[in-house]
């Protein structure tokens, strides 16, 4: 299921609260026990898998640390690339090499191949 676009904030806030109280239950906690590893009031956790619109995300986020979902949060707002102007400042400049050696003088590199060559 995705957050879809034309929802409400409480209808979302309602979604995201459902799908806590979900994972929740798959780790078969309860709200109690959320609530002491998350460092929060029962009543906040039983307001946020009710997507009340009165709480705080640092709530929302101690409860996605407990279940596991943390790491997952980046899909909320997704990293933006480098900017056009970033783009064109980098093209000009060449890319810092991974090795000191300079790659003429590497013992690997292959001789050109022509045809009669053994394999």
């Amino acid at each position: 299921m995705q957050v879809e676009t034309l929802l409400t904030d409480d209808q979302v806030l309602q979604q995201l609260g459902e799908r806590l109280a979900r994972h929740r239950l798959a780790r078969n906690l309860t709200q109690e026990q959320v609530a002491v590893q998350a460092g929060l009031g029962l009543r906040t956790v039983q307001r946020l898998e009710l997507g009340a619109a009165g709480t705080q995300l640092s709530g929302f986020i101690r409860i996605c640390r407990v279940l596991g979902l943390l790491d997952r949060l980046g899909n909320l707002v997704p990293d933006t690339g480098p900017s056009p102007m970033a783009q064109l400042r980098r093209q000009g400049r060449p890319r810092g090499r991974a090795s000191g050696r300079p790659a003429a003088t590497s013992p690997s590199a292959p001789k050109p191949w022509s045809w009669g060559d053994a394999p």
